[in-house]
């Protein structure tokens, strides 16, 4: 039998040849947002060992708070830009298929940091996660103008060559903090309820995808990754039920998204277990089966632990594929977002293709000094 893991997958205009996806994960090593040719070969090194499509880690859009590391890549400008040309040649180069991830932190950026340190933070209400108030909420204005710029990179990323946009909507990050109540209390068309929160992730999906078109786009995909925890509260939920969920996923099913990334933190837990018929479903089951579109499952796949534990320099040991091929077999999900297994081994496809099992790596975080 083929493993599921090993069969091509088409959406629009893209068709991969397998259904491995390299998770985005900040790595830090384009100094002045430039990312060199270092960068460029630790990607085509994952797309010449069969994996399918590489995420890119997140890459900052031109709002001048988006960003607090000034050694993450940026997405706008003319030497970043073209930094990012040569990831994408290097490649594609490399028979691989390469998706930008577009990206604003909102208040998770720390004041005075980033590229440019004396911008403020963007947020939807000018709150904290612990409901401190720091600054005004945005102006409608403003907040078009936060659209326009995932827009604005959307647009460069077609320009550019790119096979598909992914808008980082999960995590706690700027656009998760308009869907988190506790951070959006706004009282116009992008607060209220859940449905109502989602309007700000609506309204970038269908700008980005004007853009876009625009740009010679017409055939990438274009994918939302969500989350239900945030960075500043795992345990936190934006829907309790599937109904909940089903309704905040059918504003971005409006505005026109052809993928969701639905990141967990660890893929095999489930995520209503309360609700017996479909218990075992994950966040992406769930989310396929309420939406019909195709979903990226993400969150320790073929590791012991969950990633959070590398952060303070924890290791994790490889763990078994079986139940990840039964569900991605019966359909629950259609691709398999890889993170620190592939950031250890860039050779990690190949083996599990070749079923070498007995030949994958712990992980180790010291791996995440260096850029292998």
């Amino acid at each position: 039998m083929t493993n599921p893991l090993f069969e091509p997958f088409t959406c629009r205009g893209l068709t991969l040849q397998n259904r491995v996806v390299m998770a985005p994960m900040t790595r830090s090593f384009s100094p002045g947002g430039v990312a060199g040719d270092n960068v460029a070969d630790y990607y085509a090194r994952r797309a010449a060992a069969d994996v399918g499509l590489i995420l890119t880690e997140g890459v900052v859009i031109d709002r001048k708070g988006a960003g607090q590391d000034a050694n993450t890549p940026l997405f706008h400008g003319e030497k970043p830009l073209m930094g990012w040309k040569n990831v994408c040649e290097k490649v594609h180069a490399a028979d691989g298929k390469i998706v930008p991830q577009i990206w604003h932190e909102g208040m998770v950026r720390k004041p005075g940091t980033g590229h440019f340190p004396d911008a403020s933070s963007d947020s939807p209400s000018g709150l904290t996660h612990t409901g401190k108030q720091v600054s005004e909420a945005p102006s409608t204005a403003e907040i078009e103008d936060m659209v326009a710029s995932f827009a604005r990179a959307a647009g460069d990323a077609a320009r550019l060559g790119f096979d598909a946009v992914e808008i980082h909507g999960a995590h706690g990050y700027l656009i998760d903090q308009f869907f988190w109540g506790v951070m959006n209390i706004r009282e116009d068309k992008y607060g209220g309820g859940l449905v109502e929160r989602a309007h700000f992730a609506g309204e970038i999906i269908k700008e980005c995808r004007k853009a876009m078109n625009a740009n010679g786009g017409e055939g990438m995909p274009l994918i939302l990754r969500f989350s239900q925890w945030k960075q500043q509260d795992y345990g936190a939920r934006l829907a309790e039920t599937p109904q909940e969920l089903g309704a905040f996923l059918q504003v971005f099913v409006d505005a026109g998204i052809d993928i969701l990334h639905c990141s967990q933190r660890r893929y095999q837990e489930p995520e209503f277990p309360e609700i017996e018929k479909g218990a075992d479903l994950n966040l992406a089951g769930w989310t396929k089966k309420l939406t019909g579109l195709p979903t990226i499952t993400v969150g320790s796949v073929g590791l012991s632990s969950d990633f959070f534990g590398a952060f303070v320099g924890q290791g994790s040991a490889a763990a078994s594929f079986d139940d990840l091929f039964e569900r991605l077999d019966k359909g629950e999900f259609d691709m398999v977002a890889v993170g620190r297994a592939l950031l250890q081994d860039p050779h990690w496809a190949t083996k599990v293709k070749e079923n070498r099992m007995d030949e994958l790596m712990d992980y180790d975080a010291a791996a995440l000094a260096v850029l292998s």
